[in-house]
């Protein structure tokens, strides 16, 4: 398939370097960060909309940073290659060396927020139906950053829009048009933002508590769901299972997140 026509992505996966220090600065890191602090801004909204002290919004990120980068990383570890971590327990840590899990973060942030509720008294599912706005946005952010890594690619395809990822690993995956599969993430994440942040802004008074974070869930993970028929496998034991671990770590959100609207549309019967 290398004469199919695609776009040629030879971005370098390093923005610059830091002079004097010889540092180099990946896309990855900066987008990682434009998702945060933009997650940060929406959150000052959306605390001062509602009437809260924004400060609270300081406390919080630094929660939610914690929580997805430890969250993300022991899902790596744990989810996709428990066997070599547990032999080489030292690496756990070295993130710089690559290896973070979205469900593993989507597990680190719900375990932060509950500790951020429970010390400064805001109500678990009240934080989580403001948070997924803010989720939406890094999301998008860090799969970007994904596509600059040349990492997360697709399978081999002939749409007219396939990306040929020269810096993929191994250099043989470069050879073949592929699906940006970690691009759709990024455009899902931002469709799925703009569905929710009406809903919050026209109805944040009427809203049962859960009823947001149970939309975000259903379709970010129906729509991960079916991203991961378009992605090459992470690892290879995956390959022998009928559904990859993406998918297998994407049902029980979905299935949350189903039980969460019906639970928020019962209470509002209920409060009638």
């Amino acid at each position: 398939m290398t004469d199919l026509l695609a776009i040629v992505w030879d971005v370098h996966p390093e923005a610059f370097t830091i002079p004097f220090i010889d540092w180099p600065v990946r896309w990855y890191g900066l987008l990682f960060v434009t998702g945060l602090l933009g997650a940060q801004y929406i959150m000052f909204h959306v605390f001062e909309a509602e009437g809260y002290d924004k400060r609270h919004v300081e406390n919080l990120t630094i929660y939610v940073v914690l929580g997805t980068i430890l969250g993300a990383r022991l899902g790596h570890v744990f989810f996709y290659d428990a066997s070599y971590y547990l032999s080489h327990p030292g690496e756990i840590l070295m993130i710089w060396k690559g290896g973070l899990a979205s469900h593993g973060g989507a597990i680190g942030i719900l375990t932060a927020i509950w500790l951020f509720g429970r010390k400064y008294k805001f109500k678990f599912l009240w934080l989580m139906d403001r948070l997924v706005l803010a989720v939406c946005f890094t999301g998008a952010c860090i799969r970007v950053g994904n596509l600059m890594n040349h990492e997360i690619i697709g399978i081999v395809t002939d749409v007219p829009w396939a990306f040929q990822f020269l810096r993929a690993y191994p250099p043989e995956m470069a050879l073949d048009p592929r699906h940006p599969a970690q691009l759709y993430e990024a455009i899902y994440c931002l469709i799925i933002l703009a569905i929710i942040y009406p809903i919050w802004k026209k109805k944040k008074a009427e809203l049962s508590e859960g009823f947001l974070f149970g939309l975000f869930m259903v379709l970010l993970f129906t729509l991960r769901f079916l991203d991961e028929f378009l992605k090459v496998n992470q690892e290879a034991f995956e390959d022998s299972l009928p559904i990859n671990m993406g998918q297998i770590l994407s049902i029980p959100f979905v299935l949350a997140g189903i039980f969460l609207i019906v639970r928020s549309q019962k209470t509002k019967e209920v409060s009638r």
